[in-house]
């Protein structure tokens, strides 16, 4: 029995390991039915990325103000203000929980 099955084994074990990695290559962590995973988190990634970069271009601005060359008074009043909790008694205070 084992004579006759023994031409067949070598076919048999590549056959298995194509069928291991075309099983793998399709679904695996970057397998082809993987791809709209990984379109999904890239769209996140890059509106992330996006509000990153508008928020740090907001903050350099805030901190080129605040520099000695060119210091704004009315941010410099406001951060003072914020830093210490002080308001003037004709401003509207709005508290936001962070």
């Amino acid at each position: 029995m084992l004579a006759k099955i023994r031409p067949y084994l070598p076919t048999a074990a590549l056959a298995f390991l194509i069928a291991y990695f075309a099983f793998h290559a399709l679904t695996g962590e970057s397998g082809l039915l993987m791809s709209r995973k990984r379109d999904e988190a890239l769209a996140l990634k890059t509106a992330e990325l996006t509000r990153l970069q508008n928020e740090r271009a907001d903050l350099e601005i805030r901190a080129r103000l605040l520099r000695d060359s060119s210091l704004s008074r009315d941010l410099l009043e406001e951060r003072a203000r914020s830093l210490l909790g002080y308001s003037d008694p004709r401003d509207y205070v709005i508290r936001i929980q962070r």
